[in-house]
C-alpha cells in the first residue's frame, strides 16, 4: 500500500518537520479485534513528535484522514495506529487487480536456480523419508518458478559405494539367479531385500568373531563379507568387467523401480546426474586443493583439510588407497553442475542429519576461490515419523514408498465412500478422484509443516474433509466450481453503485489480494509451508463466506450476484494455483 507510506513519510515531514526514509514505516495488517485493516506502528516517530505513543498515533491518523482519499478513519490503541480504508479501494483492488487475467502470471526475475532433490541411493527402494523429500524438493522448484526464477530440477543419484556393493555381493551369494521378473518384485524392491540380507548375514558374522575374542569395533572391520564388499568396491573403481556388468544390471532395476514411484507421487527432473560419473571429477578438485594449500597430506597418503580454525575439524577428503569419500565426489559434482548450468543459486534438499556435512562442503568451496559458493543453500530438512515409531531401513521396516501411496489411495477410497460422496461417479472417474484424494492428503501434510521441523506422519489424520487438510481445500475446490458450473459463470465486472461488501467479502478480498506476496514470501523462506497453510485460510474463510451470504445462485440483484460469483471464481484460481505448487491436483467435483 504506496498510499499509506507516502501519507505517513508527508505527515511525519508536515507535522514534525522531518524528513525520513521510507522503510521506517512498518505496516502491519490490522488484528481482528479492532477495527481497520491497515496499522501503523507509531513508536519510531515518537522522537520526532516528543510526545507519548497514542497523542503521535492521533496526529498522524487525523493528518492521514484528512490527506489521503482512501483513508476514511481511523482508532488508536497504545502505540498502534489502526486505518479504516475505504470500500472503494478494495473494489478498486478488486476489479483492477484480482480480475485481471495477469494477477496468476509469473513474472520472470532473470535469475537460474537449481534445486537438487531425491538423491536416492541404489540398494534399495524409496521410503517415506524419500517421500518427504521429493515433495519437498519438487514443491520448492514449483515455488521458485511462480515466483519467476528459472529453475533447474536435478536428482544426483547415488549410484556407486559401498551400500550398493553390498546388495551386489548379497544377490551373487544367495540369488539364485532372481530378478525382478522372475520374482514378480519392482527392481528397487529386489536390490533392496539383498541389501537386507546383507545387513543380516553381516550381524551374524560380527557375533561369531565377538564370540571368538574380538571387540565389536575389530570384528565389524574384520567379517569377511564386508572385507569382501570393500574389495568388490576397490574392483569397481578399477573398471573391473564383471562387477560392472553387474553393477549395471542391478542399477537398471532400481532406476526402472524408481520411475514408477516418481510417476505415482508426481514428481520429475531436468537432468539427471550420477555419482559413477562425478567422484573422479572429485578426484580433480582434490588435486586443485593440494595445489593452493588448501590441503594437506598425511604421511600414508590420505588428503585433508583443516576447518579447526572455523569451528569445525579436520576432514578426509581422499582415502589413502586413492578411493573417495562422499565429499569428494560433493566436491566434482557441485563444479560439474555450476558448469553445465551456471546458475545464481544452487539448493540442496537434504535431511538434516547431514547439516555438518554440507557446512563443510559450502567452506571447503569457498576457500577453493569458486566464486559461486555463496550461492549454495542447504534446505534442511527433519524426520517424519509414524504412530508406530522410528523407521529403520536396514532393518527391513521400512515404510515403502509406493505401499504407502497405496495405502493413503485405499484409506481415500474408503472415506469418501463412507460419505457417499461417488455415488453418480463411474468406475474409473471414481479410482481417478480416490488417487487425487489420497495423494492430496498425504502432500498436503507433509508439506503443511515447515521443513526444518521434524513431523509425526499420521495417514488417518491426513484424510479428513474437514480442518486444515488436503481434502479439505479440495472439497472447497470443487464446491466452488460446481457453483459457479450451476451459475453458468461468465466473466465480467459487476456494477458497484449499490453494492455494500459485508465483512466476510471484504477479509476475502483481502486475503486473495495478497497471493502473490505469499509466493514471493514463501520463496524466499524455501518453505511450501507458507501456501499451505494461507490455502487452508482462504478455504477456510470462503467457507464462512458460502454459508454468511444468501444462496448465491438465488440472489436477485444482478450485480450483488455477479460480485459474489467473482470472488467464487478468483478463490478457486487461487486455490488451484498453491495447490499445483504444492504438486496437489484439485478436482472439479467431489
Amino acid at each position: 500500500m504506496n498510499f499509506i507510506v507516502a501519507g505517513a513519510v508527508n505527515a511525519v515531514k508536515e507535522l514534525y518537520g522531518q524528513e525520513i526514509a521510507e522503510n521506517i514505516i512498518n505496516i502491519q495488517e490490522t488484528r481482528k479485534e479492532f477495527e481497520g485493516q491497515v496499522t501503523i506502528v507509531v513508536f519510531p516517530f515518537v522522537r520526532f513528535s516528543k510526545k507519548s505513543p497514542e497523542e503521535t498515533a492521533n496526529d498522524i491518523g487525523t493528518y492521514l484522514q484528512q490527506n489521503v482519499a482512501e483513508v476514511e478513519g481511523f482508532n488508536v490503541v497504545k502505540g498502534f495506529l489502526n486505518l479504516v480504508i475505504a470500500e472503494s479501494y478494495w473494489i478498486k483492488l478488486f476489479n483492477g487487480t484480482l480480475l485481471q487475467p495477469d494477477f496468476l502470471a509469473i513474472k520472470p526475475r532473470g535469475e537460474k536456480v537449481m534445486v537438487e532433490y531425491s538423491s536416492p541411493n541404489t540398494n534399495k527402494p524409496l521410503h517415506l523419508g524419500h517421500v518427504r523429500n521429493n515433495l519437498l524438493g519438487y514443491s520448492v522448484s514449483e515455488l521458485l518458478k511462480a515466483d519467476g526464477y528459472d529453475v533447474i530440477k536435478v536428482n544426483l543419484v547415488n549410484d556407486r559405494g559401498i551400500h550398493i556393493c553390498k546388495s551386489m555381493l548379497a544377490w551373487e551369494k544367495w540369488g539364485g539367479g532372481e530378478t525382478p521378473e522372475s520374482s514378480g518384485l519392482k527392481g528397487d524392491h529386489l536390490v533392496g531385500k539383498y541389501y537386507v540380507v546383507f545387513d543380516k548375514e553381516y550381524k551374524k558374522e560380527i557375533e561369531t568373531l565377538v564370540a571368538e575374542g574380538q571387540t565389536e569395533d575389530e570384528a565389524k572391520k574384520n567379517a569377511p563379507l564386508i572385507k569382501a564388499a570393500q574389495q568388490m568396491l576397490l574392483k569397481w573403481e578399477q573398471g573391473d568387467t564383471e562387477v560392472v556388468g553387474l553393477w549395471e544390471k542391478m542399477n537398471g532395476w532400481v532406476y526402472a523401480g524408481f520411475d514408477v514411484t516418481y510417476k505415482k507421487l508426481g514428481v520429475d527432473f531436468d537432468k539427471y546426474y550420477y555419482e559413477s560419473n562425478t567422484y573422479l571429477l572429485g578426484k580433480d578438485s582434490v588435486e586443485e586443493g593440494l595445489a593452493k594449500g588448501v590441503f594437506f597430506k598425511k604421511e600414508d597418503g590420505s588428503v585433508w583439510i583443516d576447518l579447526t580454525a572455523d569451528g569445525l575439524d579436520q576432514k578426509l577428503v581422499l582415502r589413502a588407497d586413492g578411493t573417495s569419500v562422499y565429499i569428494t565426489q560433493d566436491l566434482g559434482t557441485a563444479q560439474m553442475k555450476y558448469d553445465d548450468f551456471g546458475m545464481d543459486k544452487s539448493i540442496y534438499v537434504v535431511g538434516n542429519e547431514q547439516d555438518y556435512h554440507f557446512k563443510v562442503l559450502f567452506l571447503i568451496l569457498e576457500k577453493l576461490g569458486k566464486s559461486w559458493a555463496n550461492g549454495l543453500y542447504h534446505l534442511s530438512y527433519g524426520m517424519v515419523d509414524l504412530p508406530s515409531g522410528k523407521m529403520k531401513s536396514r532393518e527391513g521396516t521400512v515404510v515403502d514408498a509406493d505401499d504407502l501411496v497405496n495405502e493413503m489411495v485405499e484409506t481415500a477410497k474408503q472415506k469418501t465412500e463412507e460419505l457417499g460422496k461417488t455415488n453418480d461417479f463411474s468406475e474409473a472417474d471414481k479410482e481417478d478422484l480416490y488417487t487425487t484424494i489420497g495423494l492430496g492428503a498425504l502432500k498436503y501434510f507433509l508439506l503443511k509443516v515447515e521443513p526444518k521441523k521434524r513431523l509425526l506422519f499420521d495417514p488417518a489424520e491426513s484424510i479428513d474433509f474437514q480442518g486444515n487438510t488436503g481434502p479439505f481445500i479440495q472439497y472447497t475446490h470443487a464446491r466452488i466450481k460446481s457453483l459457479l458450473s450451476r451459475a453458468d459463470y461468465q466473466f465480467e465486472e459487476a456494477n458497484y453503485t449499490n453494492i455494500k461488501l459485508t465483512p466476510t467479502e471484504l477479509e476475502m478480498v483481502m486475503l486473495l489480494a495478497k497471493y502473490p506476496a505469499e509466493i514471493s514470501e514463501a520463496a524466499k523462506a524455501y518453505s511450501p509451508a507458507f501456501i499451505a497453510n494461507y490455502l487452508y485460510e482462504v478455504a477456510k474463510l470462503f467457507n464462512k463466506f458460502y454459508h454468511e451470504v444468501p444462496p448465491i445462485i438465488k440472489e436477485e440483484d444482478a450485480a450483488v450476484k455477479q460480485h459474489r460469483l467473482n470472488i467464487c471464481k478468483i478463490a478457486a484460481d487461487v486455490i488451484k494455483s498453491g495447490m499445483n505448487i504444492l504438486g496437489i491436483h484439485v478436482p472439479e467435483r467431489m
